[in-house]
């Protein structure tokens, strides 16, 4: 196949391939080359039910960590070499953990539990302990709507390590900019990259135009309010005269302050609300969490 691996006539042979020998309906299988950058692999499998997967040899853990992830019921329908010949073979994952792959080619994987939505809101308990507080998985869900995700779109998230999880899981096409600070907080994104399987997410220790040379230019940034906010949203909209922002604090004067704030950088009108969550605990006690503000607006209106 050459240095390109896989282009569009080898993607359509190995369609014709899989077709031709197994009786798997192909006409809402999921296409996944992960020899490019920026591909997830462990996410699309959890809510596709059939994945035709291209990846180049060199892989020694990839089914290790898809069983790790709890896809040891998937089953892997295959081949020996680089070709869409020869006779398939089918093993579950759980089958395969001691196995890599040694030859680029495709392979179809069928999971016969995969969700019909993407996960919205993951429990803070599946995230990787460390030093992070990770916000509410219900006021992450709302911020996640708030800031719009869908396929392709690129965003830039700033100490907001959770929320960086999710939207790479829910925009696997998009690239995500993980702007942390703190060396512990990347260390714990790292953690749950690995954990979730994401490939689509840049780690960079701060904000300004060096850091940001090269990478994507995002739709759309979520930021903690911080002393620090004013710089970002300057270099942000040096990026992307149009971008879009979702700002988080917990102190109301920053939040009562932010339609002066927003007019002073051209954006709209902001939009401010304030999530509040109370729940029940196995004791019949009443807990009520931080009630965060969220600010949503744009720029270039």
């Amino acid at each position: 196949m050459g240095e390109a691996l896989f282009n569009n006539g080898s993607i359509i042979e190995w369609l014709h391939y899989f077709s031709d020998h197994t009786d798997v309906d192909l006409e809402h299988v999921k296409i996944l080359d992960i020899t490019k950058k920026n591909k997830n692999l462990i996410p699309a499998c959890e809510v596709h039910r059939c994945v035709l997967v291209f990846t180049e040899a060199g892989h020694s853990d990839i089914f290790y960590r898809m069983y790790n992830a709890g896809l040891g019921e998937c089953k892997v329908i295959y081949n020996e070499g680089s070709e869409p010949t020869g006779p398939i073979k089918e093993n579950l994952v759980s089958e395969m953990i001691d196995r890599g792959i040694n030859a680029s080619a495709g392979m179809l994987v069928l999971n016969p539990n995969a969700r019909s939505t993407y996960k919205f809101g993951i429990d803070n308990s599946t995230l990787a302990k460390g030093t992070v507080k990770y916000v509410g998985e219900e006021i992450r869900s709302v911020i996640l709507s708030k800031m719009r995700i869908e396929e392709g779109k690129n965003i830039c998230a700033i100490s907001a390590e959770s929320i960086v999880v999710e939207a790479s899981i829910l925009d696997g096409e998009g690239s995500i900019i993980a702007v942390e600070y703190n060396r512990n907080d990347r260390k714990a994104l790292e953690e749950n990259m690995e954990q979730f399987g994401i490939n689509n997410v840049t780690i960079i220790d701060h904000v300004d135009e060096v850091t940001m040379k090269g990478l994507p230019v995002p739709d759309v940034t979520m930021l903690v309010a911080s002393a620090s906010m004013e710089k970002e949203i300057e270099t942000m909209l040096k990026l992307n005269p149009q971008m879009e922002f979702v700002i988080y604090t917990l102190d109301f004067v920053v939040a009562a302050s932010m339609i002066d704030y927003c007019k002073k950088f051209c954006l709209s009108d902001p939009d401010i609300i304030q999530i509040s969550v109370a729940k029940v605990n196995s004791r019949h006690n009443y807990e009520q969490q931080p009630a965060p503000w969220i600010i949503s607006c744009k720029a270039g209106n």
